[in-house]
């Protein structure tokens, strides 16, 4: 078992992303956009960088053409713990929650941004559909989005998903919380 409020390895940290795609990217300037993100993971499963695209008119571009520092933010499971759920009158409600931080160096990289779009369309479409559908309209679509690989710099994490309650207490939020994606994240934890 791991220490409260740490992912057992760094796969947790890629799985989140891969449930959760939709991250906010933010420059130094202060300009954030939701943008969805493929994980790129080095040999030990440690995520090494994160690949996106967004549209050429985003002030993100021109921001990281000027400084390549920014924040990329992941909001996995989240949801509030009532004190209904557990038997103790004397146990305080809570949030449990699974969140990353990356401070990210971000390259440009318009030669890949057909890769990048085949790729995240890949992911997420599973094979049902394909961007040859949109035609000739794919080539000018092209023309106004640019790809992007955001280099990790560094990692924060919090998994608070219940490590601090008694295993009574986690067997009562766990049998009677509504949102059964978050508890079998907090049942991943364990």
């Amino acid at each position: 078992m791991s220490g409260p409020f740490e992912p057992r390895v760094g796969v947790d940290i890629a799985q989140l992303i891969a449930d959760y795609p939709l991250a906010w990217l933010v420059s130094r300037a202060f300009h954030a956009s939701p943008l969805p993100l493929i994980a790129e993971t080095g040999e030990n499963g440690a995520v090494v960088s994160l690949l996106g695209h967004c549209a050429l008119r985003n002030a993100l571009v021109a921001d990281f053409r000027a400084n390549p520092h920014g924040l990329i933010l992941f909001n996995g499971p989240a949801d509030y713990v009532p004190t209904a759920l557990l038997s103790r009158p004397d146990w305080a409600p809570t949030w449990n929650y699974a969140v990353l931080r990356f401070t990210v160096e971000v390259e440009l990289i318009g030669d890949e941004t057909r890769d990048a779009i085949e790729q995240l369309v890949a992911k997420m479409e599973g094979g049902d559909w394909s961007t040859a559908n949109l035609g000739a309209r794919y080539e000018s679509m092209l023309d106004q989005i640019i790809a992007f690989r955001a280099h990790v710099r560094s990692t924060e994490h919090s998994f608070k998903l219940g490590q601090d309650e008694s295993a009574e207490g986690f067997a009562e939020i766990v049998a009677g919380h509504s949102d059964r994606t978050l508890v079998k994240w907090m049942e991943g934890q364990r």
